[in-house]
C-alpha cells in the first residue's frame, strides 16, 4: 500500500457490512440495502454533504452486484467523456450481462446539453446512472434525467459514526500499525469534522504525520495547533466549503455587511461557483429577510439572473450589491416559521376536509352536495373582504404566520386585525 494514497481512500471500505452511516439507507431492511441485495439496482442520484460515502457507497455497490464500473468527473468530463462510456457499455451488452454502472461525480455542474447526452443510454439501461452531488438535485438535475432516477438523501455522520471510524483507523490502517498512537481527546477533531467523515480522517492523518516517533498522544490542543499551521483558505471540493458558506449566511442573518462581504470575498477568491452563491442569497432574501423587506427577494432573484447572464468577472459586483443590501435589510424569518408551523399541522392532523364553501364546483352534482354553496366573493364586500371560515372546522382557529417586529409587518398586523379582529389579536 502506498504511503502516498490519503488515509481516507486507505480505508475506503468494499463491501456494506464495513460501510459507517446512512443506516436508514443501508441499515438492516433499509430500502437500498434491500435493493442491493435483490440485485436489482434503477439509476440513482445520492445527494448529501461531502464526506459521508457517496462515491464508496456507490463502488460497493458496483462490486456487490460484480458489475463493470465507469467513473466519470463532472468537473473534467464532457458529453465525449459520456458518449466514449456509453460506446464500451454496449458493446459489453451480450448473453444477458448486467448493465455497467456509471458514477458521475458532482452530476450538479453537469451543463445540460452534458445530461441530455445520457438520457437515451439510461432509458435503454444500456447504463445504470448513480451521480453523487452536494445540491439539490431538484434544481441542477434536468427533469427528464430526475424523472428516471431515484434520489437518496446522505446524512452527515452522527458522533457514534465518527468515533467508529477513529477506531478503525487506529485498529485496521497498515501505516498507522507500526506507531503506538493514544486518542485521548476527540472533540476538536469531530468539531472540525462536521460529520465529514474524509475532513475526519485527513485530520487525524496530519496529526500523526506531524508527530515525531512511534508513540503519538492524541489532544484537543495539538489538533487545534496542527490544524492552525496547515489549514487551507478555501476548497470548494469540501474541506472549507460549508464553513465558509456557513460564515456568509450568518454573517448576513446577523446584518453584519463587512463580514458577508468578507466570506464572499473568500469564496470567489476559492473559485467558488458563483451560481451557487447567488442561490443562497435568493434563498437568505426570503428566509431571513422575509416580509420585512419584499424587495428583498426581487433584488435577489435578479442577482441570480444577472449571475447567469454577465458570468466572471463582473458577477462578483453583482453579488456584492446583493450581499450588502441583504444584510442591511430589516430581517424577519416569518415566512419561514408559518410553512414550517403549518407542515406541522399537516402532519399531525393528516388530510383533513376543505370546507365545502369554498371547495371547487364544476359539475351539478358537487352543486348539489353543496360544494361551493354559501362562499362569499371577497370582491363584492367593502374593502374587498368578507369574513368566512377557510381552514378545515377542526383547525379553524388555528396560527401559523405570526406578523414581527418590523415596519412592513407591522402594516401587515394592523391589516389583519382590521380584518379578522380577535383571531389577530391574539399573541403567538
Amino acid at each position: 500500500m502506498s504511503s502516498n494514497q490519503p488515509l481516507a481512500e486507505r480505508l475506503r471500505p468494499f463491501t456494506l457490512d464495513g460501510y459507517i452511516g446512512q443506516e436508514h439507507l443501508v441499515g438492516k431492511d433499509a430500502v437500498l440495502r434491500k435493493m442491493i441485495e435483490s440485485g436489482n439496482i434503477s439509476s440513482l442520484i445520492l445527494w448529501g454533504p461531502p464526506g459521508v460515502g457517496k462515491t464508496t457507497l456507490a463502488k460497493i455497490i458496483a462490486n456487490t452486484l460484480e458489475r463493470p464500473f465507469y467513473t466519470l468527473s463532472a468537473i473534467n468530463s464532457g458529453v465525449k467523456d459520456v458518449r466514449e462510456v456509453i460506446d464500451k457499455a454496449k458493446k459489453q451488452q451480450f448473453f444477458n450481462r448486467p448493465n455497467p454502472i456509471l458514477f458521475i461525480d458532482e452530476i450538479h455542474r453537469f451543463s445540460k446539453s452534458q445530461q441530455d447526452s445520457l438520457l437515451g443510454a439510461v432509458e435503454q439501461g444500456v447504463i445504470t446512472l448513480i451521480g453523487a452531488t452536494t445540491e439539490n438535485p431538484s434544481f441542477e438535475v434536468i427533469s427528464p434525467l430526475l424523472s428516471r432516477c431515484q434520489v437518496y438523501v446522505l446524512k452527515h455522520l452522527d458522533r457514534g459514526g465518527l468515533e467508529k471510524i477513529i477506531s478503525i483507523a487506529l485498529e485496521k490502517d497498515a501505516l498507522f500499525k507500526g506507531k503506538e498512537i493514544e486518542v485521548t481527546e476527540t472533540e476538536s477533531m469531530l468539531r472540525y469534522s462536521g460529520g465529514d467523515a474524509r475532513k475526519l480522517l485527513n485530520v487525524l492523518e496530519l496529526v500523526v504525520n506531524a508527530e515525531e516517533g512511534d508513540k503519538i498522544v492524541i489532544t484537543n490542543d495539538k489538533v487545534i495547533d496542527r490544524l492552525q499551521k496547515n489549514l487551507a483558505i478555501y476548497d470548494k471540493n469540501g474541506e472549507m466549503h460549508y464553513d465558509i458558506i456557513s460564515a456568509f449566511i450568518k454573517s448576513v442573518r446577523g446584518s453584519d455587511p463587512d463580514a458577508a462581504v468578507y466570506y464572499l470575498a473568500r469564496m470567489i477568491e476559492g473559485g467558488e461557483d458563483i451560481k451557487f452563491i447567488a442561490r443562497r442569497l435568493v434563498i437568505l432574501a426570503s428566509e431571513d429577510i422575509g416580509l420585512a423587506n419584499p424587495n428583498a427577494l426581487l433584488l435577489a432573484q435578479s442577482t441570480f439572473d444577472a449571475v447567469h447572464q454577465i458570468g466572471n468577472p463582473e458577477a462578483r459586483i453583482i453579488l456584492s450589491e446583493c450581499t450588502i443590501y441583504l444584510a442591511t435589510s430589516p430581517k424577519s424569518n416569518s415566512a419561514y416559521e408559518a410553512i414550517k408551523n403549518a407542515q406541522a399541522q399537516v402532519r399531525q392532523s393528516g388530510n383533513l376536509p376543505v370546507p365545502l364553501h369554498i371547495r371547487n364546483a364544476p359539475t351539478k352534482l358537487m352543486k348539489e352536495l353543496g360544494y361551493a354553496k354559501d362562499y362569499k366573493y371577497a370582491h363584492a364586500y367593502e374593502g374587498n373582504f368578507a369574513e368566512q371560515d377557510f381552514l378545515p372546522e377542526e383547525i379553524k382557529n388555528e396560527r401559523f404566520y405570526f406578523p414581527q417586529n418590523n415596519s412592513q409587518e407591522k402594516t401587515i398586523a394592523d391589516r389583519l386585525k382590521n380584518w379578522w379582529g380577535e383571531r389577530f389579536t391574539k399573541d403567538e
